[in-house]
């Protein structure tokens, strides 16, 4: 089993079978065998929504309540690593985990007929409506603003070092941005379907 955990690829791959094992399993002990129609299809493209979202908002808040703080606190000869190993591959999966985001909710909205009337706010899909507008913004902060600034903070893109302390700057208020949209986007999400709002 330690096999397993000291590989990434391996742990994904034991989830996803633990999943169908589950899946089967579940179906099984209700005697239904599962039906990969368009209800299956919403469910699973839901589901990939929520998976997504997960690691997109994990790294955000990661960025934001572990990283950003914790910097000042780091002695100078190691703050390298972080700034050369752990952000940009960090923000490899952050700003990708935000592409699989907001496509698989935009399909999501498409499968489930409401995309127009959600994006046009109409009752009663208002709700999510605004949650994909919020999502929408926070996308495009990170692959327009956060990232290309980050690129120079980083030194993945050569600037000169006030250049660098500004898009520094930038960035990390942006992600404050986004941290903070993240809050009523994650209400107005789940609003939706529970009637929260």
């Amino acid at each position: 089993m330690a096999a397993v955990f000291q590989s990434l690829g391996r742990t994904v791959i034991a989830g996803i079978v633990l999943l169908l094992i589950i899946i089967v399993v579940a179906g099984a002990g209700t005697g239904q065998a599962i039906s990969l129609d368009m209800n299956w299809s919403r469910f699973f493209m839901r589901w990939l929504h929520v998976l997504s979202g997960v690691m997109w908002i994990g790294l955000l808040w990661y960025f934001n309540f572990v990283q950003i703080p914790s910097m000042p606190k780091i002695p100078d000869e190691q703050k390298p690593a972080i700034g050369k190993v752990i952000a940009p591959e960090a923000l490899f999966w952050f700003r990708w985990a935000a592409m699989a985001t907001i496509a698989t909710g935009l399909l999501l909205g498409w499968m489930n007929g409401y995309i127009a009337a959600a994006l046009s706010l109409q009752k009663p899909f208002h709700a999510i409506g605004i949650g994909m507008w919020l999502g929408m913004v926070m996308w495009f902060n990170v692959w327009f603003i956060i990232w290309p600034n980050q690129q120079k903070a980083l030194g993945m893109v050569q600037v000169s070092p006030e250049e660098k302390t500004a898009a520094a700057r930038k960035a990390m208020l942006t992600s404050r941005l986004n941290t903070m949209l993240s809050i009523p986007m994650l209400y107005c999400m789940v609003a939706q379907q529970n009637g929260g709002l």
